[in-house]
């Protein structure tokens, strides 16, 4: 619902001025993938990464946001849809601040990260799909929910009772089965490098 008596306050310093000062380009990584498939590692292995590069960055992680800021939420379709519309508003905020951020959510439907891509600026939703097949991830399985899904124990679980739409065309692609951590870090931090991401111009 709307309010028209609510109007977005302007900073006197931009966009442009944080990311100066902090020498990149601010963006959205956006790790999507299956449960299990390596989302939150690869993307925690890039942060680390970025920290040695002295890089200011910032990880957004799907199970901790759960425990915060999306805490009332469920795994309904309508439940899932607001809890990545709320995670877009605050990854867009932190790039707002100059920061490179990393998200890693399943993030089943392409409409919601689609919805995310347009909140951005061109060039900064950087979609990172990391494709693993299913029966690796079962196989994997570390925290043991795909057995749990199996047995009825969870309803709506992505890749068993929920669909996962696979990204058309995002940015970066990373095979996990064929891919290191240290393989897929490198990939990734190669795409920042080559766009211009890790140095500022104005």
């Amino acid at each position: 619902m709307s309010n028209k008596n609510i109007i977005w306050h302007e900073h006197h310093l931009s966009k442009e001025d944080r990311s100066a000062i902090k020498q990149q380009k601010p963006c959205l990584l956006w790790f999507t993938g299956l449960s299990g498939s390596g989302k939150s590692t690869i993307a925690n292995a890039v942060e680390a990464k970025l920290y040695e590069l002295k890089k200011h960055t910032y990880l957004l992680d799907g199970d901790n946001i759960r425990l915060g800021l999306n805490r009332g939420l469920g795994f309904s379709d309508e439940d899932r849809i607001e809890n990545i519309r709320r995670i877009g508003e605050v990854a867009k905020l932190f790039v707002d601040a100059g920061i490179i951020v990393l998200s890693a959510f399943i993030s089943p439907f392409r409409q919601e990260r689609d919805n995310v891509r347009r909140l951005l600026e061109d060039g900064e939703f950087i979609e990172v799909y990391i494709d693993t097949p299913l029966e690796v991830c079962e196989q994997r399985d570390p925290k043991g929910l795909y057995k749990k899904a199996k047995s009825g124990e969870i309803a709506n679980f992505t890749g068993i009772s929920s669909p996962y739409e696979a990204p058309k065309n995002a940015e970066i692609v990373i095979k996990t089965d064929k891919l290191s951590i240290e393989e897929s870090v490198e990939k990734i931090i190669d795409y920042l490098t080559k766009k211009g991401y890790l140095s500022f111009s104005a």
